[in-house]
């Protein structure tokens, strides 16, 4: 077989039926990603292909940037001042040594979808598509609108801080027609949740400020919270999003909250319990604030960031330096949090995502507990960062299937930061359909196209459609002119 032939991974003739007629042409509802919406407002062409594809500044693909170190490429052609060509030939380079990771196959992927260029990357080949791409990147079809718009794409979803004033949302609302995709904000509040960091207290004065709240106390910063909530719903905004390293479920009083927050406010020291004490209470007023205004509250868990701190200091973060968490019993601890708030009935829509596949059977098997009411409220996200890959992602729907409803899962995202990277979806699909295939194949689901063909469609985008209600006042179709399925 060719490379990214037509059929690849896809294994037998039912799952090429599933993909090529029913799932390949679906609309794409890209419910998380770490896109700029300023990009998306000022749409401007990139110069080259290293622009859109590796770094601008310390800003990119940090997937690519690990890789490239692994492949022993200097940090100067990675994140540094490096020539924009000599980084394209050294992530050539990379790539020729890189099969059987999941960026070879996603960056030919790209090269073929966006850019029409079936040629094999490597060494001998970069000049020629150097030239070639960078060529195509100066025409309209190239901008990050068109990018968006023409890979069928009807929401983006970007994470934003609270107290953003969302001023690219607000102008790019009023093009949406025009546009022919959604931009919506995502509340993440890292910021928030950071309390042990030198900022803390200066992050609080922001926060007052845009929100109209003068945080004194833990009750005053939940009505702070609760105002931004109602500024982001406006907006169009339906989903949080939480990153939680570790968590240990503690309780605390009022007055042992406010004790903690002043001293988060004057830097000083903070003990592990009162941190998880502080965490603790602070993600029950935010559950109880998605479970009113009816969003969905994602939680990223399991990850341990920032381990090389020479690097850090000189970077940042979100530079390649994170890896899968270690703490077993966070399940636990996020169920003893569920079982709290189910108690005062204040449990919004969930999806859990782990960056340690150990905890997805937990996870999985926690969240069956609490669905109820005649709503599925409760997913299992999709493979994750170091998972976002063909065996992650079938490990994950195979966990899904045994120990939930997969057919209502709400599917793929990108989680990325470049505008070149939704034929993620198109893999995701493909795992997806030889999913369902194998297991006809087997005889454990009908030979039924048809009854199958639905399910995989509704994993594609439907269940995404109909799950975020990111469209309940129009129609894709009557918002930009297209046809969907759902």
């Amino acid at each position: 077989m060719a490379l990214l032939d037509k059929n690849f991974l896809l294994n037998n003739e039912m799952s090429q039926k599933l993909f090529n007629d029913y799932a390949k042409d679906m609309p794409i509802i890209d419910f998380h990603c770490h896109l700029n919406p300023n990009e998306i407002y000022e749409n401007k062409n990139y110069p080259n292909i290293t622009k859109i594809w590796i770094n601008e500044d310390h800003y990119g693909d940090h997937y690519k940037w690990r890789l490239m170190r692994a492949n022993g490429i200097p940090e100067d052609l990675i994140t540094g001042d490096g020539d924009d060509y000599e980084k394209f030939l050294a992530w050539a380079k990379t790539i020729e040594h890189s099969a059987g990771n999941p960026l070879y196959e996603w960056t030919h992927l790209e090269l073929r979808r966006f850019f029409g260029i079936n040629e094999t990357f490597n060494t001998k080949t970069a000049p020629a598509i150097w030239q070639r791409a960078n060529a195509l990147l100066q025409t309209d079809g190239f901008k990050p609108r068109s990018l968006i718009r023409n890979s069928n794409v009807q929401a983006v979803c970007t994470t934003d801080d609270p107290a953003s004033d969302l001023k690219y949302h607000k102008l790019l609302k009023a093009e949406e027609s025009e546009n022919g995709f959604r931009t919506l904000p995502a509340m993440r509040p890292d910021k928030l949740i950071q309390i042990d960091r030198d900022g803390f207290g200066a992050y609080l004065k922001t926060l007052s400020a845009v929100s109209g709240v003068t945080i004194t106390n833990f009750d005053n910063l939940i009505k702070a919270l609760h105002q931004r909530f109602e500024f982001f719903h406006e907006m169009g905004g339906r989903l949080s999003d939480h990153s939680l390293l570790t968590y240990h479920f503690k309780e605390a009083t009022p007055e042992t909250l406010d004790t903690i927050l002043a001293k988060g406010i004057a830097n000083e020291a903070l003990t592990q319990t009162e941190i998880d004490q502080y965490l603790t209470m602070l993600l029950e007023n935010l559950m109880k604030l998605n479970t009113e205004f009816d969003w969905t509250m994602q939680w990223h868990v399991n990850s341990v960031r920032d381990i090389n701190r020479p690097m850090f200091k000189q970077l940042g973060p979100d530079t390649g330096y994170d890896a899968i968490g270690t703490q077993p019993d966070i399940a636990l601890h996020l169920q003893k949090l569920y079982t709290k708030m189910r108690d005062t009935n204040d449990i919004p829509k969930t999806i859990f995502y782990s960056l340690n596949p150990n905890d997805w059977l937990e996870l999985a098997t926690m969240m069956a507990c609490f669905l109820e009411g005649g709503i599925q409220r409760m997913q299992l996200g999709a493979g994750w960062w170091f998972n976002d890959t063909a065996e992650g992602m079938h490990e994950q729907l195979r966990t899904f299937a045994q120990q939930s409803s997969l057919p209502n899962f709400v599917g793929m995202l990108t989680d990325s930061r470049s505008f070149l990277s939704y034929p993620r979806h198109e893999y995701f699909r493909r795992v997806l359909c030889n999913f369902y295939g194998e297991l006809a194949e087997q005889g454990r689901v009908p030979d039924d196209e048809a009854y199958l063909g639905k399910i995989v469609q509704d994993i594609a985008y439907n269940n995404a459609y109909h799950f975020f209600g990111f469209f309940q006042d129009q129609t894709p179709a009557e918002l930009f002119g297209t046809k969907t399925k759902a």
